[in-house]
Parts: C-alpha cells; structure tokens; sequence
C-alpha cells in the first residue's frame, strides 16, 4: 500500500474534486465517519459544513484540509468493506480517528485506490500538527495496515512498478485523459533529459501529448503560463487542454526551465556516441526518411521539423536508450539538416574521431591530386607568405635605424 498526503487550505475544492468524480461514475462515497447520516443520503452541502464547522473553530489556522489517498497494487482487488476497514484503521493510527471523514473509492486508474477527506481542527479549535506527519505517523501506520491485512507491500510495490513500467501513448477518450496526461509528462520530465520546449515536446508526440504556452498575444503566454493537449491519430490537438498547475507535481514552465539547465548538464556524455551512430548511418542513406528508419535500428527517433511548405528546417534526435534528446545544431554545425543532407552516401570522420588522427590525414584534396602535392603546394604558398612578411620586418626595422640617425645629426 501507498499512501499519500497532502494538506491544502480549500475544503469545499478538495470535497468538489471528489463529487466530480463521482458525477462522472468515476468515484463513489463509500464511507462517512461520524456524519450523522449514511454516505448514500448526505448532500454536498452536509459533507461539507461538517468539516468547515470544525475549521471555522481555529481562524489563525488556514492550512485546514486534509486530503490523502491510499493505493494499492494491481493484484489487489479489494471489497469494499475491506476499504473501509483499511480506511478507518489508517485514520486511527495517523491520529485522525475522533476527527469526521468522508472515504471515497475512485476508479480512473488501473490501480485500486481511496481518496480520504477531513480537516485537521478538532471540535475545540486544538490544530493536529502535519509537520513530518509522513515519516513519523504515515509509514509506521502504512506497515501496520500492510501487515493487518497482508496487503502488498510499498516497497515490493515500487519495485515492481518500476521494472514493469511502460507508459503507453494516450489514446483520447479510452482512458481519463487528465490521468493519462499526468502520468506521461511525469515520466517524460523524470527520464529524458532535454533542453527546451520543442526538445520536450519532440519526446512527448511520441506519447500523443503536447505543451503550448498558447498565443503570444494572450496574457497566458506573457505571465510563463503552460497547458497540455492529447493528440489523435494525425497529430492534432484533441480534448479540453490541462494546465500545468493541475497537473502531478505542477510541471509549469518555471520548474521545467530549471530542469533545462540540470539537463544541459547530465547529457553531455551521451554526445559522442550518439554523433558516431549518425556518421555510420549517414553514409548508408540517401535522405531523411531513410536516415530515420536506420536509426530506429539503434534506438534512436528522429523527428523530421518542415515548416508549411514542407521544406526542413531542422531535426530532433531522440535517444530511447539513453534517454536524452538533442536538435541537430546542438552536437555540431556537421549535424544541422542541411549539413546532414550534403553528406548523404559520403563516410565523413565526425570531429571527435578527427580529433584522434594526424592532421595531415584530413587536409583538403582536389580531384586527382596526391595529397603530397597538396601539402607541398601548401607549403609554398606559407613559405611565399612568410618571405614577404619578413621582408617587410626588416624594411620597417631599417627605416627606424635612419630616423634614429636623422635624430642624432640635428642634435
């Protein structure tokens, strides 16, 4: 088991959230600890005023909801008298027992799981204490429930989402689309390392999700805002778009640029061996769609960027392996599309392999000339350069001696 906890200060917002679901068949009230009526038979406004009577009893305290979830693993499919159970047991043990709860099932993920609402005032005004709640009250209570009803434990829970996990690409209206989204960028901004937004958005598309800070014009692209879309089949934006700030972990703008320069960083080693796959793939094609299908054999996406006149104006290069991403420019002027593209069918040293060599390997040859008359016409076109340098030296040097001379004789 899983739980999670956090603390807000919108009890009729974390209680809103909850009866949406239930609106849209995606949740269900199954249990309402000390209310006065069964869960079935209570109005939104009696679930609420039962907690907000408790909070308007300490007005110095505004962080006064308290909205966590319990999850549970795949295999455990739990009725829901167990739940309550579960439920009731939690709350005693974390120090919420005597306060008044509302316990909902929710069934937008894969995963069984409860969201728990209460408030953290106590009937005379008292404030229970949230500081390091987790560490000092939630895991010793999470181990004693796991135990109590030999449920799977977190840690085998994390290890095996970890090595079985695959986030699939969103297919708009198959799933909760907002769950989906989350769950996507929350991978993508884990495990990939990119540099910028279009960097981000080139890992994303492979997943039908997108990010725009929406029209320059608009005061959500002045203020850093962001939102994200689904994408169908063709690639166009579908659905309501979510905001970054609804999101898992708020990815908004601000925290990715962040998360630009830590990266700019940690993919620096992946540069040379990503360079040396494109120069062995580069030789054996003929244009960029046969470049894209010969990296896919190395784990590697390209995405080919054409503006409206379908002419290409730049490539993506994204690597699943080692997941991080890199625009062409970035790893040399060798690796922009135009330069790629006049290198198409030639085996051409990437820089860092020149590096290695002797120089006089790489010095440029015309058609049908040996490269020792190269370098020996190179040669005397240096040594041409030299003489008449050092002809003019010493004609300076002369005519400063004179003008010394003339000085002198006045004297």
């Amino acid at each position: 088991m899983v739980a999670k906890i956090e603390s807000g200060k919108s009890l009729i917002g974390a209680l809103n959230y909850n009866e949406r679901k239930v609106k849209k068949g995606k949740a269900k009230l199954i249990m309402a600890q000390l209310y006065p009526k069964e869960p079935g038979r209570l109005s939104f406004d009696e679930k609420l005023f039962r907690l907000t009577d408790l909070a308007s009893r300490n007005t110095r305290t505004k962080t006064n909801t308290v909205h966590l979830s319990l999850n549970f693993d795949l295999t455990e499919n739990l009725p829901i008298d167990k739940l309550c159970q579960i439920a009731d047991g939690y709350m005693t043990k974390i120090g919420f027992g005597d306060q008044p709860f509302l316990v909902y099932q929710h069934f937008d993920a894969g995963h069984n799981h409860v969201h728990i609402l209460t408030t953290n005032i106590e009937a005379d005004g008292s404030r229970i204490s949230l500081h390091n709640i987790g560490k000092l009250k939630s895991e010793p209570a999470r181990k004693a429930i796991e135990s109590e009803f030999d449920l799977v434990r977190a840690e085998q829970q994390i290890t095996t989402s970890k090595a079985q996990q695959q986030i699939k690409p969103l297919v708009y209206g198959a799933t909760d689309t907002k769950r989906a989204i989350s769950n996507i960028v929350h991978y993508v901004t884990q495990n990939y390392k990119f540099t910028s937004l279009p960097e981000f958005n080139a890992v994303l598309s492979q997943y039908n999700v997108i990010s725009d800070r929406g029209p320059k014009e608009t005061v959500m692209f002045e203020h850093g805002g962001l939102r994200y879309w689904a994408l169908d089949g063709q690639g166009n934006k579908t659905g309501v778009p979510q905001k970054a700030s609804s999101l898992y972990k708020k990815p908004t703008l601000k925290l990715l640029e962040e998360r630009f320069k830590l990266n700019a960083f940690l993919r620096k080693p992946s540069k040379v061996s990503i360079t040396k796959i494109l120069d062995g793939a580069i030789s054996k094609v003929r244009s960029h769609q046969e470049l894209k299908s010969e990296l896919q054999n190395h784990g590697i996406d390209l995405l080919i960027r054409q503006n409206a006149d379908g002419r290409v104006y730049g490539l993506t290069f994204i690597d699943d392996k080692n997941r991080v991403v890199f625009n062409g420019s970035d790893l040399g002027k060798m690796y922009s599309a135009a330069a790629i593209e006049s290198r198409y069918g030639h085996q051409i040293q990437s820089p860092n392999v020149a590096a290695d060599k002797s120089p006089k390997e790489y010095l440029p040859m015309s058609e049908g000339l040996k490269s020792t008359e190269t370098v020996g016409s190179n040669l005397d076109i240096l040594g041409g350069l030299l003489d008449s340098t050092e002809q003019a030296t010493n004609q300076t040097l002369f005519d400063r001696q004179r003008k010394k001379k003339r000085r002198k004789l006045k004297i």
